[in-house]
């Protein structure tokens, strides 16, 4: 439904010239609606954005026992992430070397073996074979026994502070560097208990039917907010006025002009936006003295804005009351499926658990105030790129683009950043520029890996 009448033929990085008017000295930031439906863009991205770089895998302490294991993937690369008998984490393809199919058939548990369903080898949670059925009738040859015939081992595999991201190329650069200037809002995530983070069990996947990006716009789209959630403005309005004990973000925030906010673009792609709002509502504000003491009044009060960032291409977390960590995965052009999970100090008092739950379901569940409504305009948007009468580039994200600037702002500075872009002001601006890092960054891969692969062809 969304694809061009004819897909254009991909065969030099200049063909992909044309998905993006990056003028932003002359006011211009626009994106080609070809780059939301192209199937063959979107095979392009799959390969050249999610299956060569770094993507976030997992939470630690989503396998924290020896033995337990996680069934991910990367783009459509099915990953089974393991930790083995003394605790150490492996990550592997799930793909059993014999024929093909999938080893590990569960999204989760604890096993010291697993046994393929076709023919019945069989890998310990090291990724080591153990088994080959029928071994000694099967006549193999010597070579064929000095094999190890274990599960692929990932390229790459690194562990950010409980944050594990793999990759399936070997030359990525450090997971370190990769993370540039984004890694201080891991760490503020990290750092609101001296013992670190942790998923809370329990966790969401769903689906639109629109492409990912929708998703890694939406995340720090402030403009938004006002027009898709007006009942969720209204409920809070009325738990304000008294109608409920109950206390959750409050969006108006997001539109007044004495709330400062700001955003900020970082390499390979990464962003993140903050808005100063009502600190009370969140569970953390009642430990506030003892972060202060602990981290330094700078952090502290970073804990206490609403802060939406992305850890390019497909980790993107809202921390407003709660903590929600969202994982994307491309389906199709026009088909995303997302993962939900809430997020959390380890050693929160229960009283506080229970309350940052309760706040997790208000707004973020498939079910809650907000989900259903970003879902359905992802859609709405996806139906209407089919329009192949509307202007090619008129996908414009140029609202803030006079304010932007090069370099850190002050509040960077006061962070200890030093961002590609920064843009501050009042909540009102609403700033679109935070796209562009993305953006950039897509066509730049795609353009890069066709240029290696002209180059490997020579």
């Amino acid at each position: 439904m969304n694809s061009p009448t004819e897909s254009p033929l991909i065969q030099r990085p200049e063909d992909l010239d044309k998905l993006l008017v990056d003028d932003v000295n002359n006011g211009q930031f626009k994106v080609h609606r070809d780059l939301y439906r192209d199937p063959a863009l979107f095979e392009l991205e799959l390969k050249h954005v999610f299956e060569s770089n770094w993507v976030f895998l997992a939470h630690e302490t989503q396998i924290p026992e020896p033995h337990d294991y996680l069934n991910v993937h990367i783009a459509r690369q099915p990953v089974l992430i393991m930790r083995d008998g003394d605790g150490n984490l492996g990550a592997f393809l799930n793909i059993c070397p014999h024929k093909g199919a999938l080893v590990c058939q569960n999204e989760s548990g604890n096993k010291k073996f697993h046994v393929c369903p076709y023919h019945g080898w069989t890998f310990n949670s090291a990724g080591e074979n153990k088994l080959i059925k029928d071994r000694e009738q099967g006549q193999y040859t010597a070579d064929f026994d000095s094999l190890s015939h274990g599960l692929t081992r990932l390229a790459s595999l690194e562990n950010y502070r409980g944050f594990l991201f793999g990759s399936l190329n070997p030359d990525v650069e450090p997971l370190r560097d990769y993370l540039d200037g984004i890694h201080h809002f891991l760490d503020m995530i990290i750092d609101q208990s001296p013992d670190g983070a942790e998923v809370i069990p329990g966790r969401s996947y769903y689906t639109f039917d629109a492409n990912w990006k929708m998703q890694l716009e939406n995340c720090v789209d402030a403009y938004h907010l006002t027009s898709t959630h007006p009942s969720f403005m209204t409920i809070t309005a009325s738990r304000a006025s008294g109608g409920s004990e109950f206390r959750n973000i409050d969006i108006a925030d997001f539109v007044n002009p004495d709330v400062p906010a700001g955003n900020y673009t970082f390499r390979n792609g990464h962003n993140a936006i903050w808005i100063d709002g009502n600190p009370e509502v969140k569970p953390l504000y009642a430990q506030y003295d003892e972060l202060v003491e602990r981290v330094g009044k700078i952090k502290a009060d970073l804990m206490m804005k609403t802060v939406n960032f992305t850890v390019f291409p497909n980790l993107q977390f809202s921390v407003n009351a709660c903590i929600q960590m969202r994982v994307m995965k491309p389906l199709e052009v026009d088909k995303t499926e997302m993962r939900s999970f809430c997020v959390g100090p380890k050693g929160e008092p229960k009283e506080l658990r229970k309350q940052r739950i309760h706040q997790f379901e208000d707004f973020f569940n498939p079910t809650g105030l907000a989900t259903p409504d970003d879902s359905k305009v992802y859609e709405s948007v996806q139906y209407g790129l089919a329009a192949h009468s509307a202007s090619a580039s008129g996908l414009g994200h140029e609202r803030g683009i006079r304010n932007v600037i090069q370099g850190p702002d002050d509040y960077a500075i006061e962070l200890g950043l030093n961002p590609a872009t920064s843009s501050s002001g009042g909540s009102e601006l609403q700033d679109e520029t935070v796209f562009h890092a993305s953006y950039r960054e897509i066509v730049e891969r795609m353009k890069s890996g066709i240029a290696q692969e002209l180059d490997h062809a020579k």
